[in-house]
C-alpha cells in the first residue's frame, strides 16, 4: 500500500486528496493499494473568499460531508513539522498530544496567513483572514451600540487598500450602518482606508482604478494614503504622519505570506514565502513533494506566478492531486494549465467590477458585476456534498469553478 498524505483542509487541501482518488479511481486501483489522507485543524472547509462578510459562521462546510462519500480518511491535527529526508509528519492532535504520520508522497496545502504587525497595540486590532478573526470581527461591530462611547463609535479604519481591504471597507459601510440605523447614528458611520502606497489598489493596476475610485467616493469611504499606523488603541490608530483617528474598530488586511511549514522543505522560497515547483507541481528538490494552493509559486503562464487567491487554489488542488496519485501509480501526469486570470472585485453597495487578463482589462462593473460575484462567491466556489460522484465529477482537473466566470466574459466582451 502507498500512502498519500495531504496537509491542508482549504480549497487546495480538499481538490487536492479529492483529486487522487479520481485518478486512483480511473486507473482501476483499488482505496486498499493507495490511501489517501488529510490532516486539518479543524472540522470544515472554510469559504476564506466571503470572510469579508456579515455573520461569518454560516460560511463553512463539513469536510466530513466532502471526504467521507470519497473514502478519504481525516486526522483532525495540526501540522507542526516535515521531515523530508524520513518521509514524515509530526502532528498534535485536539487532545495535545503528538503522533508522526508517515507518507510515500505529500502533498503541502496549507494556505498562507495574514502578515500581522509589529507595533504597540497590535493586540487591537481586527482582522478577517481566519473564522475566528471574522468571528471576533462580527461579535464587535454588534456590540457597538451597547459597548463603544466617544466620537469614534461607529469609525472603522481599515488598513491595507488592496483587494482584500477594498472589499473589506466598501462592505463595512452598509454593515456599519445597518447597526448604527437602529439607534439613530447612522451618520456616524466613517469608515476610512489607510495605505502605505500613493494609490489605492496598488497591485490591481489602473484598468479598474477609476471605477474604485468612484465607488469609493459613492459610499463616502476616506482614503489616506502614503501612511501607515504606529499604534493603535481600543478608541483610535496613530499614523505614520503624526495624525489620529477616533475609531472604535480597526482592521488589518496588509500582506500575506505563506505558510511556515514551507520552512520545513529544503528548497527555495519565493518572497511570499511559496515553494517553487515544476509543470506538475512537484517541490523543486524535494520530489516526494508537492505543493498546492497559496504554499506553491506555480507559474500560471510563461512569466506571471498564480495568485493567493481561490481561483488558483481550487485548480491547483485538482492538478496536484491527479499528479501525486500518477506518480505513485506510474501513470501519465499533467502539466498544471490554469484558465485565463479573473478578478471580481466587490464594492460593497457599489456593486463590482470584474475583470480579465493580467492586464486587468474592465469588463463588467455594477451590478452585473455584483451578480457574478455572487454567483461565483456564493454558489459556484461551494464544493457538492453528500455525493461521491459529484464530489469527483468536480475533482476533474479540467473541470472549474471559474468557468461561469469566463462564459459572462465573453458575452461583455
Amino acid at each position: 500500500m502507498s500512502d498519500i498524505l495531504v496537509l491542508g483542509g482549504g480549497f487546495a487541501g480538499v481538490w487536492a486528496a479529492a483529486g487522487a482518488v479520481r485518478a486512483r479511481r480511473a486507473a482501476g486501483v483499488p482505496a486498499a493499494d493507495l490511501r489517501v489522507t488529510l490532516v486539518s485543524a479543524g472540522d470544515d472547509i472554510v469559504i476564506r473568499p466571503r470572510m469579508y462578510q456579515s455573520d461569518p459562521d454560516r460560511m463553512r462546510v463539513p469536510l466530513d460531508r466532502i471526504l467521507g462519500p470519497i473514502g478519504v480518511r481525516r486526522v483532525a491535527a495540526t501540522a507542526t513539522g516535515i521531515d523530508t529526508d524520513a518521509r514524515r509528519v509530526t502532528v498534535v492532535g485536539r487532545d495535545g498530544r503528538t503522533a508522526e504520520l508517515t507518507y510515500d508522497r505529500l502533498v503541502l496545502a496549507t494556505g498562507s496567513q495574514l502578515v500581522r504587525p509589529d507595533l504597540p497595540g497590535a493586540e487591537h486590532l481586527f482582522d478577517v483572514d481566519t473564522m475566528p478573526g471574522a468571528a471576533r470581527l462580527h461579535s464587535h461591530l454588534h456590540r457597538l451600540p451597547a459597548d463603544a462611547v466617544g466620537d469614534g463609535r461607529f469609525t472603522a479604519v481599515v488598513v491595507g487598500a488592496g483587494f482584500a481591504g477594498l472589499e473589506v471597507a466598501t462592505e463595512l459601510v452598509g454593515r456599519l450602518r445597518n447597526i448604527a440605523t437602529p439607534v439613530g447614528a447612522a451618520e456616524q458611520v466613517r469608515v476610512v482606508l489607510v495605505e502605505r502606497e500613493g494609490v489605492v489598489g496598488p497591485e490591481l493596476g489602473a484598468g479598474p482604478r477609476p471605477l474604485i475610485l468612484e465607488a469609493l467616493a459613492r459610499l463616502g469611504v476616506e482614503q489616506r494614503l502614503g501612511v501607515t499606523p504606529e499604534s493603535a488603541t481600543p478608541t483610535g490608530v496613530r499614523l505614520s504622519d503624526g495624525s489620529e483617528i477616533a475609531a472604535s474598530t480597526v482592521i488589518w488586511t496588509a500582506g500575506m505570506t505563506a505558510s511556515p511549514l514551507t520552512a520545513d522543505i529544503p528548497t527555495e522560497r519565493d518572497q511570499l514565502g511559496r515553494l517553487h515547483v515544476d509543470e506538475y507541481l512537484r517541490v523543486v528538490g524535494a520530489p516526494d513533494v508537492y505543493a498546492a494552493g497559496d504554499t506553491s509559486a506555480a507559474l500560471a503562464d510563461e512569466t506571471h506566478p498564480v495568485m493567493q487567491s481561490s481561483q488558483h487554489a481550487q485548480p491547483l488542488g485538482k492538478y496536484a492531486g491527479h499528479n501525486v496519485a500518477a506518480d505513485l501509480l506510474g501513470r501519465p501526469q499533467v502539466p498544471f494549465e490554469p484558465e485565463p486570470y479573473v478578478t471580481c472585485l466587490d464594492l460593497g453597495a457599489a456593486g463590482a467590477v470584474l475583470t480579465t487578463g493580467w492586464e486587468r482589462t474592465v469588463r463588467k462593473t455594477g451590478q452585473d458585476a455584483k451578480d457574478l460575484k455572487h454567483l461565483i462567491s456564493a454558489v459556484a466556489i461551494y464544493p457538492p456534498v453528500d455525493d461521491a460522484e459529484a464530489i469527483l465529477a468536480r475533482a476533474d482537473y479540467r473541470s472549474t469553478t471559474w468557468r461561469a466566470s469566463a462564459d459572462a466574459t465573453t458575452t461583455a466582451v
